[in-house]
């Protein structure tokens, strides 16, 4: 399993803490913080004013605050003196613009922008000099299901093993902070868990472990690359589930491997045309799916909803309900869950128009790797299913940090 080892380099005289940290041993020319994230490769903060931002003016930030204050929820049930994990910031340096959100006044788009510009300061995140990075999407998924295998409903949605073992080798190894495996103790060994393969194959079945039954593997497969989604039961009832766990093996897409087939050319690869190919190709879909050996296993995260439940979405990784539209993944060994970022990048469907706005950090997933890397929420629907789908875009984002 690929993993980088990270250790956070923060520069004397910038704007952001470095209580805890080591000292720095290298410097910008222009004064910027750094961090290194592998040998020669590293992020620098540019900093930079609202005013400079494209787009700024024009978002509606009264939306992105109701985001931001679920994740104030979490910060303030954390140690002030505890790090966020990257940049040097401390959960107790976002309690006063915490407080002052909690005291703006809703639906006000002017005073929500004022707000982040007293509280927060911008920075142009780069890696290895470049700023530009992929942006994709995801929706929550909807599906068929059944509490009891029956019928049509024959393909099992697995709950988290009891023997799935999570290693986190910070625990053991200091500079291994942050890197994580998961596997199972055999024989007195840590080995790795079955793949995706091996579980279809049956190696779990009759252990009672399945959380329900859906009617289409297909369905269950983009279950797993989305995280979550809401399941219409038999008896008329509607859940949502959520990520539990992972097998701990490394995600492939299996749209890169229809291109390598010639079945698809990179400007066509979309969610539609993946799921177009399996629908007509039902032979080889089971085989081509198992290519990714990264399997998900779920678990309930609410009981009933109503179908127009739509404005609180699954509970992403920071432990907050996600947002359509303003929550975004991205890999939490670079960017902080909870900050805020100005995402600037293209609209998925019209793509000559700017999509700017901004987004709270507040999910992770197994495919956003990297230090620009992101993957929009788009929420619930068939319109967030085919921008999520079509979503890959070039851009970039800012990373808003507390100004003290």
């Amino acid at each position: 399993m690929r993993s980088f080892l990270i250790s956070l380099i923060i520069f004397l005289g910038a704007c952001i803490p470095i209580t805890n940290f080591q000292k720095p041993i290298v410097k910008s020319q222009k004064n910027e913080p750094v961090y290194h994230a592998e040998k020669h490769q590293e992020i620098i903060l540019k900093k930079t004013s609202f005013n400079k931002i494209n787009g700024w003016k024009g978002d509606n930030h009264d939306h992105a605050v109701s985001a931001f204050l679920k994740s104030c929820v979490i910060f303030k049930k954390q140690p002030i003196h505890k790090s966020l994990g990257a940049f040097g910031s401390l959960y107790g340096d976002w309690s006063k613009s915490c407080e002052a959100a909690k005291a703006l006044t809703p639906g006000s788009a002017d005073l929500a922008r004022q707000f982040f510009e007293n509280y927060f300061q911008p920075y142009l995140v780069t890696y290895n000099l470049v700023s530009e990075g992929l942006f994709t999407g995801y929706f929550e998924i909807e599906l068929n299901g059944s509490w009891l295998r029956k019928g049509s409903y024959t393909t099992p949605i697995f709950s988290r093993p009891p023997e799935l073992v999570d290693a986190h080798l910070g625990d053991f190894k200091a500079e291994l902070k942050g890197q994580n495996l998961s596997g199972k103790i055999l024989g007195g060994r840590f080995v790795p868990f079955e793949d995706r393969e091996t579980i279809e194959s049956g190696a779990l079945s009759g252990r009672g472990i399945e959380l329900i039954w859906v009617d289409s593997p297909i369905d269950a497969f983009f279950l797993h690359i989305q995280g979550s989604g809401r399941v219409i039961m038999d008896d008329g009832s509607i859940i949502r589930i959520g990520y539990a766990a992972r097998n701990g093996h490394k995600y492939y897409s299996i749209g890169k491997e229809l291109i390598k087939m010639g079945e698809l050319t990179p400007d066509r690869v979309s969610m539609q045309s993946i799921r177009s190919w399996l629908m007509s190709n039902p032979k080889d879909a089971a085989k081509l799916m198992a290519k990714n050996k990264s399997f998900i296993f779920f678990q309930v995260k609410a009981g009933a909803i109503t179908p127009l439940d739509d404005k609180q979405g699954p509970i992403g990784a920071q432990g907050v309900s996600l947002t359509p539209e303003r929550s975004i993944a991205v890999d939490r060994r670079f960017i902080p869950l909870g900050v805020p970022l100005w995402l600037d990048t293209t609209d998925p469907i019209n793509l000559g128009d700017p999509l700017r706005r901004l987004v709270i950090a507040q999910d992770t997933g197994s495919a956003i790797t990297g230090a620009i890397r992101g993957d929009l929420f788009w929420g619930f629907g068939s319109l967030a299913a085919t921008k999520a789908g079509l979503m890959k875009q070039k851009g970039r984002y800012f990373v808003l940090l507390p100004k003290q």
